[in-house]
């Protein structure tokens, strides 16, 4: 599954299933991935095998950032995801 690919509502452009997963805050995934990701596969079964009953929680009950606080966050992300 990391291997698919779609546009990405928050950044415009496309991005790969694996980055929606570590595009998120603290250690869970984009809090958008249900919206994103549903219609291609069982999203939320994935996820409920693949985090813990606690990340899981947090995802289902986040909300997103404020728009400047959130695109401040994705430069830094874009800029640390570069120097991998």
């Amino acid at each position: 599954m990391d291997h698919f690919e779609r546009r990405c509502p928050r950044l415009g452009g496309n991005v790969s299933f694996h980055y929606c997963t570590i595009s998120g805050d603290a250690d869970i995934p984009c809090f958008k991935i249900f919206d994103c990701w549903w219609e291609y596969f069982d999203v939320v079964a994935y996820l409920k095998k693949t985090l813990t009953e606690e990340q899981f929680h947090r995802l289902v009950n986040s909300k997103p950032k404020p728009k400047v606080a959130s695109l401040v966050d994705l430069i830094g992300q874009a800029k640390k995801n570069s120097k991998l």
